[in-house]
């Protein structure tokens, strides 16, 4: 396809580190359909008013009605808590922008019943292969085997991601009217805070109103709002790499897979990657080299020059193509030094940057909301005090930095900062294709659960011969030919998982948990076994509602041992008491 040929298509605007790609200026044309996928554009909302004020306190309104916002609204809905959604946009993202989906996300998915649809239009994907110059130097496979009911990575772009999460919130308006408010076109443009909550000033197509919330969740992304309005700023590593985001259409073959291309000769001194999404888009990110400008490789006629000249390096340029979106960034591992400030808390980009390498930005951004939405919705109904929303600030800075740092390194690798490091890149490349112990410094790593190791909310606990200890997510184990341990986590409670003994005698009523007793049988014997039960103990975990251990015993506890764990984990006030059935 010669340059000429390729139309104007939409793309972001340049962002820094810590914003990451802007959306494009708004415009009174719809975005154009991608593939299968057709945008709608929703109407603002104004509800009825008292001298330019909504009357009554909305327990939480959600700043931002990405994914993260989105997921965070369901997360509560869960729990039977409401909230108000303000979105500034009129339509679900435009371009791809993330695109990889974890297994750890998909659990969460699963939780707030948007699954389905992700695991019907996603394409999944266990490893990749990079590339020296032309020559295939390593190949990486993600932990996954035939027990797992999930694969550990999809692809799916974010519009379609936004799109299912959107569905999922009119399902659940349909069978609960009115849990959650998502307004469109809706833009806020100041807040202040006292000690009963938050005061809001937003404003639409119609004009503007106030509205009261007893807690504001930032959501609001990379150039966040929020985050401005309080005087706050993203702290940490800001890279000078720039990367070149395409979207393309292709109807090729190739299977779903990452590849990375080091110094290939069609576009030297730089990386290519590429990935495959759903509808024959296909994603491609390059490196632009040190004076390359930015404004010149995002025009049409370079972009098509250089697809093309890609195209034809790996064997695939005579096929039809054409460009769907593109966008330019810069990488950055940045967060706030605390994601609470009194009655606002911050969640996915407004809290934290991370770069793609490792595909951490919105996999991030959905365990934030899966953290933070218990939490939340407990403290609204008057489970838990509000301290226990300091353990969400606390156990997701840690993620950070667990996160940032297999991010840096990955980035460190993927864009150099400085020559030294070029020259151990180059070094490193050289010998991988012999040497297999060199060519793990090429490994991705692709997020996965974390750990939260210092976590407030942890009890002291039994040592067992494996299985997650407190903090850990609990892995996804088989239990039958169609039943896995993931699916007992479902409820919006804490679960106590009793293997191979006696339930735990207590009264449960107006207590936030569900109890699971299991004995060892032929089909749950090697989970059993990663679990620490072995055949003549058993064990009993405590789980969080987002699926992390808060404590572990070998034998069922004493009532008074199971009340303080569920106080430490903030299930319980102190002065709650669990009677003997």
């Amino acid at each position: 396809m010669s340059p000429s040929a390729i139309p104007t298509v939409p793309s972001a605007r340049a962002g820094d580190a810590a914003s990451g790609p802007l959306p494009p200026m708004a415009g009174d044309a719809l975005p154009p359909s991608v593939g299968a996928f057709h945008y709608t554009r929703f109407a603002p909302f104004t509800p009825p008013l008292e001298d330019g004020i909504a009357p009554g306190r909305h327990p939480v309104v959600i700043a931002g009605g990405g994914p993260v916002g989105m997921a965070l609204a369901l997360g509560l809905a869960n729990h039977g808590v409401r909230s108000v959604i303000l979105e500034a946009d009129d339509t679900v993202c435009v371009g791809s922008r993330a695109a990889c989906i974890s297994r750890r996300s998909l659990e969460i998915m699963e939780r707030l019943g948007a699954l389905p649809a992700f695991l019907a239009k996603g394409l999944p994907w266990t490893g990749g292969r990079s590339f020296y110059k032309t020559d295939e130097v390593f190949r990486f496979e993600m932990p996954h085997d035939d027990t797992q009911k999930l694969p550990p990575m999809i692809n799916l772009e974010q519009y379609y991601i936004e799109q299912y999460l959107l569905d999922q919130i009119e399902r659940r308006n349909a069978a609960t009217p009115g849990v959650v408010d998502i307004r469109w076109g809706t833009e806020l443009v100041a807040l202040a805070q006292d000690d009963e909550g938050v005061t809001l000033d937003v404003r639409n197509a119609d004009g503007g109103y106030t509205l009261h919330g007893q807690w504001l969740a930032a959501c609001d992304g990379g150039q966040s709002f929020v985050r401005k309005a309080l005087g706050l700023a993203l702290e940490g590593t800001g890279y000078e790499g720039r990367y070149v985001i395409i979207d393309i259409e292709l109807h090729s073959d190739h299977p779903t897979e990452r590849r990375a291309w080091f110094d290939p000769p069609w576009n030297p001194g730089s990386t290519v990657l590429m990935h495959r999404q759903p509808d024959d888009i296909w994603r491609i990110d390059y490196q632009l080299r040190a004076g390359q400008s930015t404004e010149e490789a995002l025009q049409p006629a370079a972009v098509a020059e250089f697809v093309q000249r890609h195209l034809d390096a790996i064997g695939e340029g005579h096929l039809p193509w054409h460009t769907v979106w593109t966008s330019v960034y810069r990488a950055g591992a940045m967060t706030l030094a605390s994601y609470r400030h009194a009655r606002v808390l911050f969640a996915g980009n407004a809290a934290h940057a991370m770069p793609i390498f490792g595909v951490r930005g919105l996999n991030s951004g959905f365990d934030d909301a899966d953290n933070l939405a218990w939490k939340l919705a407990f403290v609204a109904r008057g489970v838990s005090d509000a301290a226990l929303l300091d353990s969400y600030s606390q156990e997701r800075i840690a993620a950070f930095h667990i996160n940032a740092e297999s991010a840096m390194r990955s980035t460190e690798f993927m864009s150099p900062p400085s020559r030294g490091f070029d020259l151990l890149r180059e070094a490193a490349l050289s010998l991988s294709a012999r040497h297999r112990e060199i060519a793990k410094l090429i490994n991705p790593r692709q997020t996965e659960a974390v750990r939260y190791d210092d976590s407030a909310l942890s009890s002291e606990s039994d040592a067992l011969a494996a299985g997650p200890k407190p903090g850990e997510a609990m892995p996804e184990l088989q239990l039958g030919p169609d039943r896995h341990l993931t699916d007992l986590l479902q409820a919006p409670a804490f679960t106590l998982l009793v293997l191979q003994g006696e339930s735990v005698p207590f009264d449960m009523e107006g207590v936030p948990l569900v109890q699971h007793t299991l004995q060892r049988d032929a089909h749950n014997a090697a989970a059993f076994a990663a679990l620490g039960a072995d055949e003549l103990r058993g064990a009993v975990y405590l789980l969080r509602p987002d699926g992390h251990v808060a404590a572990r015993w070998r034998d069922a506890p004493p009532v008074e041992v199971l009340r303080q764990a569920l106080v430490r984990a903030g299930a319980l006030h102190p002065a709650a008491n669990l009677e003997p059935a």
